[in-house]
């Protein structure tokens, strides 16, 4: 089978198409044939070694965590899906491949595809959308009527997010440049900011929640517009934010935390449910076939992209 791998640290000129053998399903697994798969952040970040000393990787490595395809064989004592079912979902952090014509999963990383999905729209869903909703309902802990910022909301993470937000009830302000804005709002937002006019953010707020996909403005930037009980959620664990997280609860109600996607097949089928029921949509920036992972990758870098970039494995 063909699959992209890097050869070493570095940038996508690290990439080569190799012909590996078709691997098997173990105990609990099942091969897909991988129709589609997504670039995310954490794909460039940990093969150009900026993740070594605390993810390193082993070479040849084949990245890419999402993917959407159809099952083609089970391993003993799997459970929860069936040869031929058309499925999506995310690898663990300890593994990655999904930039490959095949790959084996874990059952429990698997869900059944809704049926109103493509393979490339399933494909951008699971990494992106389980941040989404992890931050949001377990972290930020929101609950309907309460009022959220979204940090980022035309992007990857940030365009799930504002659907996940408004399917849960709350009152959703996104934070985009100007050429976003129409996205934005088509997504659900009750209220816009664009972060190119430096708007007055006391003309919005306090919020209950504020999920900073971004991380481009120190969290000070953000404090005002926190409300009393207020939680900033981020996905970073920078060094002055965790100073944040520890020191806060000894003089405030507010919280600072953290939120790392967790794959399960609950919540992939939850996201499967919000959009088979026409909430939940995947936004797709640009699509790159697999010879071409390099590019979705150089376009993942600018982070430029209006919600996500998908690679055709299958055309």
């Amino acid at each position: 089978m063909k699959t992209m791998q890097f050869k070493a640290y570095g940038g996508p000129e690290q990439l080569v198409m190799a012909e590996v053998p078709t691997p098997q399903p173990g105990p609990g697994q099942a091969l897909v044939e991988v129709a589609a798969s997504a670039v995310n952040p954490i794909d460039w970040k940990l093969h150009s070694g900026l993740l070594r000393w605390v993810r390193p990787v082993r070479f040849p490595a084949t990245p890419c965590f999402d993917f959407a395809g159809e099952v083609k064989a089970l391993g003993p004592q799997t459970t929860g899906i069936q040869l031929g079912e058309r499925v999506f979902g995310m690898l663990p952090m300890r593994a990655y491949g999904a930039a490959a014509e095949y790959m084996v999963v874990d059952a429990a990383y698997v869900a059944v595809m809704p049926g109103n999905l493509s393979f490339q729209e399933a494909a951008g869903l699971p990494l992106a959308g389980m941040t989404a909703l992890q931050a949001l309902r377990d972290q930020g802990r929101l609950v309907a009527k309460q009022r959220v910022l979204i940090v980022g909301a035309s992007g990857g993470v940030g365009h799930y997010a504002v659907q996940i937000a408004k399917a849960l009830g709350a009152q959703v302000t996104g934070v985009c440049s100007t050429r976003n804005i129409d996205l934005v709002r088509s997504l659900g937002a009750d209220a816009v900011i664009d972060y190119t006019r430096n708007e007055a953010m006391s003309q919005h707020g306090p919020f209950d929640l504020i999920f900073d996909t971004v991380m481009s403005q120190a969290f000070s930037h953000w404090h005002p517009s926190l409300g009393r009980d207020g939680v900033y959620v981020s996905l970073l664990p920078q060094a002055g934010l965790i100073l944040h997280s520890l020191t806060l609860p000894l003089y405030s109600r507010q919280r600072v935390r953290f939120t790392f996607a967790k794959p399960n097949r609950e919540d992939l089928a939850y996201l499967g449910g919000l959009a088979q029921n026409g909430q939940l949509r995947t936004v797709i920036d640009s699509v790159h076939p697999l010879a071409e992972l390099h590019a979705a990758l150089q376009q993942g870098q600018t982070g430029r992209a209006r919600g996500k970039i998908i690679v055709a494995v299958k055309q």
